[in-house]
């Protein structure tokens, strides 16, 4: 093989990687074979490294959120057939998998208001990645204007993409945690691209967001909260063109950070333009039984390079089987349950953390997310409430410098009135110190 591509060695084939960057053999130093007994036991020694959700009580949010999840999902997810199904390209052998993308679909474009939704995505960041490049292929605009309080990552992946086809991102200022000013927004803009609630845990005003679109007629692109929309007016009521969000709030573990599942539902018109895949309900040629199908669209279609509205060419199919599975368990009052039970215990978190010694952040309308501004570093106090055993939240100033004393909390259904009440507790003796 060698001799056919022309190089003398196999060390050859590296000869692009500096030197000082390669190892000899032997550097890696690696520990004797464990039989399977012992590795496990090493295994578990590893995992106890990692704080787990069980040891602490959870204030952690920024789009990964310790929720619920009913004991049906795990029955549902973990069946054979389900969890070790491939991507339903025979439909006659895959009825039931379809049958759940398809209702999957429904019920995300009723909870966001929208018209449409696809399979899923492979999570919320490259969900809004992806409706801002399908502004692009719509109107042809060169630049993607986007709120600065949109999730910091969320905008990280957004700019990757964009650098990619050459688009330029534009980021919109705030002032107080909210958008108030549209200045950059003008006739070269594809979309405004917004979050509901924003990072900070504000509700946005998509109404102002819909007008100022308006004005230049751009599109608007709202990346949503899905446990939100259940009690909020959802943005497609709002006139939203595209909404996205993550999917990992309704029944999917937080893990360490994935698998997740993206959400993406539009405008009817924009069904051909719609990345990913599409589960459709139609009838047998001969008789009346109802069947499901990929339609609208073929697995060629996603892999066309340059050619393709999009280069996903998979879904977070057993993602969006929690989901759904998630969704049919609480039904419509018991999602809103969860939602304002979120609001409740967040007002609530806010009163007593504030009367600890924190000073809130941001006035105005939040969910189930808030900023504390504190009266010393921010890291260490988390650390700090850490070694008690409580996850606090997240440090700011990585993101936003301006913010170097801040938190950003999050309160959702699961936290109870003592383990705020001892949140607020630690965090007082803290201070005080």
């Amino acid at each position: 093989m060698l001799d056919a591509i022309g190089v003398p060695s196999i060390d050859a084939l590296f000869e692009e990687i500096p030197p000082e960057l390669r190892l000899a053999p032997g550097e890696l130093n690696l520990p004797p074979a464990l039989d399977e007994a012992r590795l496990l036991q090493h295994l578990h020694e590893l995992s106890r490294k990692n704080v787990g959700m069980a040891d602490v009580a959870c204030f952690l949010g920024a789009g990964i959120y310790d929720r619920y999840i009913p004991s049906t999902v795990g029955a549902v997810i973990s069946r054979g057939e389900f969890l070790t199904a491939y991507t339903p390209y025979q439909p006659e052998a895959s009825q039931g998998y379809l049958q759940t993308i398809y209702e999957f679909q429904s019920m995300v474009a009723e909870l966001y208001g929208s018209d449409i939704a696809n399979a899923s995505m492979y999570d919320g960041a490259t969900s809004m990645a992806e409706a801002a490049i399908l502004a692009h292929g719509v109107n042809g605009r060169p630049k993607i204007v986007v709120s600065e309080v949109v999730h910091p990552n969320y905008r990280q992946v957004l700019a990757t993409y964009c650098w990619s086809v050459g688009l330029e991102v534009v980021t919109l200022p705030t002032s107080a945690g909210e958008l108030r000013e549209f200045g950059a927004l003008d006739q070269d803009s594809a979309c405004l691209v917004v979050q509901y609630p924003n990072f900070f845990g504000q509700i946005t005003d998509l109404a102002a967001c819909r007008a100022a679109a308006d004005r230049v007629n751009a599109m608007l692109i709202v990346v949503a909260d899905p446990i939100a929309c259940a009690l909020l007016k959802p943005p497609g009521e709002y006139g939203a063109d595209i909404v996205v969000g993550e999917g990992q709030p309704m029944g999917v573990a937080m893990g360490l950070g994935g698998p997740v599942v993206g959400l993406f539902a539009c405008r009817q018109e924009l069904v051909r333009r719609i990345p990913g895949r599409i589960v459709g309900r139609t009838k047998e040629v001969h008789g009346d039984r109802t069947g499901y199908v990929m339609t609208l669209r073929t697995r060629e279609q996603d892999i066309r390079r340059e050619k393709a509205t999009s280069n996903i060419c998979t879904n977070e199919a057993l993602m969006a089987l929690a989901a759904t599975v998630y969704m049919c368990a609480l039904g419509k009052q018991g999602m809103r349950t969860v939602a304002d039970t979120s609001v409740r215990n967040t007002q609530y978190a806010i009163g007593r953390l504030t009367e600890a010694g924190a000073k809130l952040k941001f006035s105005g309308r939040i969910f189930d997310e808030f900023v504390l501004e504190l009266p010393k570093d921010a890291v260490e106090v988390r650390n700090r409430l850490l070694e008690k055993k409580i996850l606090a939240g997240l440090p700011l100033e990585r993101y936003y410098p301006e913010l170097a004393r801040c938190l950003l909390v999050c309160c959702t259904e699961m936290r109870t009135k003592d383990q705020i009440d001892r949140y607020a507790a630690e965090l007082a003796t803290i201070l005080r110190a």
